[in-house]
């Protein structure tokens, strides 16, 4: 028995299956407590290293999202953002825009849940098995910045297709150079119809240009980014804002 034990758990780790491993002896007594037949116990088995190998890859994604944090649907209240759709944003919630390649812009003052809403759509498309990578804006533009200065951008562009979805977070509060703004519609330019883009910015599409520069540009961009665009205009008081009022509330 032990030698049996011992090539089993020497197989199952050539084969790759720790979880099985982990596994097949406590479910082999449920097994025989319960009459299951081998096949039930088989069965049972591969189950358990398919959850925990799926399981795996989506932590895995999510990883490689580099989110700053990780946000979701169940603690946004949207009672308090009346003119964000709730509808629409659960829709978008079932990934049907990545598979169109379409893109996501968030549109709204500072504090209102946008990074919130942005975070919470790669998330699910991470859980969903989709490739997501999170940036800020200004961070694009520094890694792409850099990419050129050191003769490496042509080999960066490959990659700027790889992710399914890419998030680019805070667009509009710092303006950019005019290399920057080169670059950035580059890199969107590159993903147009190829891969979904998710936007968050501050500002109304008309003031794009104070913070690109260029009209031409700038326009040329909004018709690339707003083409088959899912927009989401959100408009409220700052979920930040009102945190520290009632902070400070409760300390009086």
């Amino acid at each position: 028995m032990a030698v049996n034990k011992m090539l089993l758990e020497a197989y199952l780790k050539k084969l790759k299956m720790p979880q099985a491993a982990k596994v097949y002896e406590s479910m082999a007594r449920e097994a025989v407590d319960n009459s299951l037949d081998y096949e039930e116990y088989l069965l049972g088995v591969v189950e358990q290293e398919i959850h925990q190998r799926e399981n795996n890859r989506i932590q895995r994604g999510i990883r490689q999202a580099a989110f700053p944090v990780i946000k979701t649907l169940e603690n946004f209240d949207f009672k308090v953002i009346p003119s964000l759709n709730k509808p629409k944003v659960l829709k978008l919630m079932q990934g049907d825009y990545i598979r169109k390649k379409e893109n996501i812009i968030l549109v709204g003052n500072s504090g209102v849940g946008k990074t919130h809403i942005a975070i919470a759509l790669g998330y699910e498309a991470c859980r969903q098995g989709f490739k997501v990578k999170f940036y800020t804006a200004a961070g694009l533009i520094n890694e792409l910045l850099a990419a050129q200065q050191e003769y490496r951008l042509s080999r960066l562009e490959k990659q700027w297709l790889t992710p399914h979805v890419v998030i680019l977070d805070e667009l509009g509060y710092i303006p950019f150079s005019k290399t920057g703004a080169e670059l950035l519609f580059q890199f969107c330019s590159a993903r147009y119809e190829r891969g979904s883009l998710i936007i968050t910015t501050n500002l109304e599409f008309p003031k794009w240009t104070e913070v690109l520069g260029d009209e031409q540009m700038t326009a040329a961009l909004l018709d690339r980014l707003t083409h088959n665009a899912h927009i989401l205009n959100i408009n409220g008081e700052s979920f930040r804002f009102r945190q520290a009022l009632a902070k400070q509330s409760n300390n009086v």
